[in-house]
């Protein structure tokens, strides 16, 4: 793997985890939805917390990222949005509070965070200078303010959590009992009274769908039905008719020539036999098989077909040894990066030592450091043109669009064929329906909601950037449902209701009888013609055969053996179990899983006061009025969001 030969120091892991939080900050702007056509401080401040700000650039660009990443359902992001937004008013508010109580974050702390996140900056111990890191940054459309002012709010933030964090302790009593809870465990024998085989047996008759019928007639409906023209304006359609001059494109490569600068870069292969946690007879043995395995590729054998059959790099071994990524210096541990930059392209080094054990390298490929000339960089800039222009057309494109189905509803397809939109029709369409290319959103039937035949509806944005509007061209009022009409929805209801008494009928029977039975589940289960089976032994972290999650039994562990428990709801019917028997930890074991037990409790105890802590000073600076947070900003881009 890639990682082996990253550091493994949890001040490194924890630094880089703030750079990738920065990173997720500093994606392209074109990729950033239209919102709204406010441009004032009003539209773009999602919250002021004392004399910071959280704008609402800085949370699109945190969920651009999420969707990329694919961290996050685009349908779930309207309900991510609170949660970035929290997190980054958190994270201020902190900042703000630490200074407040007199932390700073010094010249030396600033830089000795700069140095671990980006150890690529100082070679040999030298710094390379402040051309290079803007450079850097660059690449992640980051300054080195805006770089450094987020890194200083993460530390501050940081000394303010050490402090309130201080002090946790978990008493051995704490830890005993923690590992008696885990590793308790119980037996049951258990009867599923399962919805789908009762299911079968219920076959309602025509003239019990026909009384259902008459006793709820006002429970059905036939909603009211529309006939649409929907006409999308699609931005990636709208690119294809954008064609940008060489000077154009020229312009944009000489303001921002910092982004195609690449740093020198290597592309390796390896074969790696691991040494760590090895007696120093096995590291000899290991050593001589590298220098075996050496021998052989200098002597002409397949470098690819030795790595997938000997390399222990299981990220890379399959793959004959070769590295997923360039390595870029600072990367890899410094024994490995000194051998991979000084070796030729095609050159086979000599044993490599390293923490974590002998290598041999190839290096595939060498390129120094460099700007991409404007050629190469040609069609990047091209793209990234057309989506600019596209961004800056939209609300115009959006406003025309809208004056044109106005004045001639009835005829759409040539406003759609002007303005390079597309056209769908769809018949009878019921509210809340899924619309084709759409699905089923709220905003876009709040749009047609109410409008008469030949009206307009207000511009809905997409996922993907698309706006729609929609033409009314039909309208079927509502109407109270003929028995025809409902007889399926009727059935439906019928046999829901059937199928809900019969389950829990069978489930309080069967609990009944096996309680008058004295606990003998497996006769009153029997008397009743019903399957019963019996659990394995299993922990509050284990599994059932045929339930699932002991999350679903956890009564069990503190109910008596011979006690019947149920019924008991499940997702697809009803439980009824016995408990057979405790089986208690064996004590044995403690003194191995001590210690992880204690970090674990510790960690608990931390983030429960951590978020009690957080939210109590988030809290108090509400009231305090250093912290505003501007809803409405935050209402339009969750509506940005949707669909």
């Amino acid at each position: 793997m890639f990682n082996l030969f990253r550091s493994r120091d949890k001040v490194v892991r924890f630094f880089l985890g703030a750079l990738l939080i920065l990173v997720s900050l500093s994606m392209l702007t074109y990729l950033i939805p239209s919102y709204g056509s406010g441009s004032g401080e009003g539209d773009t401040v999602i919250a002021d917390v004392g004399k910071d700000q959280v704008t609402l650039l800085e949370v699109q660009r945190q969920l651009q990222q999420a969707m990329r990443n694919r961290q996050v359902p685009a349908e779930f992001i309207p309900t991510f949005i609170p949660q970035v937004i929290d997190q980054m008013v958190t994270e201020q508010a902190l900042a703000y509070e630490a200074k407040r109580l007199g932390y700073q974050v010094s010249d030396a702390d600033l830089a000795n965070a700069i140095r671990t996140i980006l150890p690529n900056l100082f070679q040999d111990g030298k710094f390379v200078g402040k051309d290079v890191y803007s450079m850097v940054l660059a690449q992640q459309n980051l300054t080195i303010p805006e770089f450094e002012q987020s890194l200083s709010r993460q530390l501050l933030a940081s000394k303010l959590r050490d402090v309130a964090l201080a002090g946790i302790v978990v008493s051995p009593a704490e830890i005993e009992q923690d590992y008696r809870k885990r590793k308790e465990k119980v037996k049951i024998e258990y009867v599923k009274i399962a919805n789908d085989k009762l299911r079968q047996e219920i076959k309602p008759t025509p003239e019990e769908l026909r009384a259902a019928y008459d006793a709820n007639k006002g429970a059905f409906q036939v909603p009211e039905k529309r006939s649409l023209t929907v006409v999308t304006l699609d931005p990636a359609k709208l690119e294809q008719t954008i064609t940008p001059t060489d000077a154009d494109l020229q312009r944009l490569y000489n303001q921002s020539k910092d982004r195609f600068r690449t740093p020198e870069r290597v592309k390796v292969r390896h074969i790696l036999l691991k040494t760590t946690d090895k007696s120093p007879a096995e590291e000899a043995q290991i050593k001589a098989k590298a220098e075996d395995l050496l021998k052989k590729i200098k002597a002409g054998a397949d470098f690819a077909e030795l790595a997938k059959k000997n390399s222990e790099d299981t990220g890379s071994a399959a793959k004959g040894g070769e590295l997923p990524d360039w390595v870029v210096r600072g990367q890899t541990v410094p024994e490995f990066e000194k051998v991979a930059f000084s070796l030729k392209p095609h050159e086979i080094s000599d044993l490599v030592k390293t923490q974590y054990g002998y290598h041999i390298i190839q290096v595939l490929a060498h390129e120094d450091a460099r700007l991409q000339p404007f050629e190469e960089a040609k069609n990047q800039l091209a793209s990234e043109y057309r989506k600019q222009q596209v961004t800056d057309m939209m609300q115009s494109l959006s406003d025309k669009l809208q004056a044109m189905l106005t004045k001639d509803p009835m005829h759409p397809e040539k406003a759609a064929q002007e303005l390079h939109a597309d056209v769908n029709k769809y018949d009878n369409l019921a509210a809340g329906s899924p619309v084709p290319g759409i699905g089923i959103n709220k905003d876009f039937d709040e749009s047609i909601a109410g409008l008469k035949l030949g009206q307009v509806s207000q511009p809905v944005l997409l996922a993907g950037d698309k706006l729609v509007m929609a033409v009314v061209t039909g309208v079927t009022p509502a109407h109270p449902a003929t028995f025809e009409e409902a007889e399926s929805q009727v059935r439906d209801q019928v046999i829901k209701d059937k199928l809900t008494k019969l389950v829990d009928q069978q489930a309080s029977e069967l609990a009944e009888k096996a309680k008058a039975a004295g606990g003998d589940l497996a006769k009153a289960a029997k008397s009743m013609g019903l399957e019963v089976k019996t659990s394995d032994d299993f922990d509050r972290a284990g599994a059932i055969e045929g339930l699932g999650s002991a999350v679903l039994v956890q009564e069990a562990f503190s109910r008596a053996a011979g006690s019947v428990v149920g019924p008991m709801a499940l997702a697809d019917g009803k439980l009824v179990y016995k408990v057979l028997s405790h089986t208690e930890a064996n004590m044995a074991g403690l003194a191995a899983e001590r210690d992880a037990i204690r970090e674990d409790l510790k960690n608990r105890k931390a983030r429960d006061r951590g978020a009690l802590f957080e939210d109590g000073l988030r809290q108090a600076l509400i009231q305090e009025g250093k912290i505003k947070i501007h809803q409405q900003v935050v209402n339009r881009l969750i509506a940005n969001y949707r669909g």
